[in-house]
């Protein structure tokens, strides 16, 4: 039986080569990937708080996870639907967002899914992508405008309302299955994001979108925007891309013809003040129109 790490760095080799992955589900069987999830969620606050089924992280055992794998295997594993309460959007804010609450056998399988989604997906992901990925966040997404978008005038701040209430399920799995060709990987998924919730005790069903506190919702909203991010990067950058340099300044160079001048003359004072307006011009054209970039983040 092969380790975590192991599995893991070999799904993350397969994303780094571009190769395709044609037996995930078996890797579902694993026992050391749920260890591993286990031990990246027992000690969340979430971990005791009960879905619809009432089963949290107290009473895990490996006879729990031998259970869970043996009803994969035989492709008996059925997704709860998950128990949906409001929070605020934001601190001291008064709108509520939805959020999911999934038994703890959801979360551990949705966690190892994560675990294995993200070994080989995170190599492909560009590295304007900050959200929701390892060592990276809101800081290093400003670092790099702070770094590398030096002499920028306009900026475009974007936001993508109910991100995850409204991903497309018959698109996220086609956006999968470019890669994936596993029909029993894909069907678990598919399962996953139709497991519905339930609200005040009634059913509902979830035609689009994955559900806000699961697990998985954050590595399945940066593999569909994934493909945002390559259209920016290799339709809207080249398009909007435009001249090799900017134009001289005229005003400058006039500025410093005169200043030539007033040299020669031995007229030290108006040197003085030629230099003095220079230090506060562009010796470029900054808005030159035959040169522009377009930077994303």
């Amino acid at each position: 039986m092969q380790s975590a790490e192991t599995v893991l760095g070999v799904l993350r080799e397969r994303g780094r080569r571009g190769l395709p992955c044609d037996e995930l589900y078996r890797q579902l069987f694993n026992p050391q990937l749920y260890l591993l999830a286990y031990g990246r969620l027992y000690s969340n606050k979430g971990a005791m708080t009960p879905g619809v089924t009432g089963e949290t992280v107290d009473g895990m055992s490996l006879g729990k996870i031998e259970h869970v794998i043996d009803a994969l295997r035989r492709e008996r594993y059925r997704w709860s639907p998950a128990r949906r309460v409001y929070i605020p959007k934001g601190r001291g804010s008064s709108q509520l967002r939805p959020l999911g609450l999934p038994p703890w056998s959801d979360k551990l399988v949705g966690e190892v899914i994560r675990l294995i989604l993200e070994a080989y997906y995170e190599p492909t992901f560009s590295d304007s992508s900050h959200g929701f990925r390892p060592r990276r966040g809101c800081h290093t997404a400003l670092r790099e405008v702070a770094h590398t978008w030096t002499g920028s005038i306009w900026y475009i701040e974007g936001d993508i309302s109910r991100c995850f209430d409204r991903l497309d399920h018959s698109v996220m799995l086609r956006i999968l299955g470019e890669k994936i060709h596993d029909n029993r990987f894909l069907r678990l998924v598919r399962n996953m994001l139709k497991a519905g919730y339930m609200e005040d005790w009634i059913w509902n069903a979830t035609h689009s979108g994955s559900p806000q506190g699961g697990v998985v919702s954050p590595i399945l909203s940066n593999i569909y925007l994934h493909k945002m991010d390559e259209y920016v990067e290799k339709v809207l950058i080249p398009e909007y891309t435009r001249g090799r340099v900017r134009k001289p300044s005229r005003a400058f160079h006039r500025v410093w013809a005169a200043m030539g001048s007033a040299r020669k003359r031995g007229d030290r004072a108006k040197v003085r003040e030629l230099r003095k307006q220079l230090h506060n011009m562009p010796s470029i054209d900054t808005q030159d129109p035959g040169y522009r970039r377009l930077k994303y983040v």
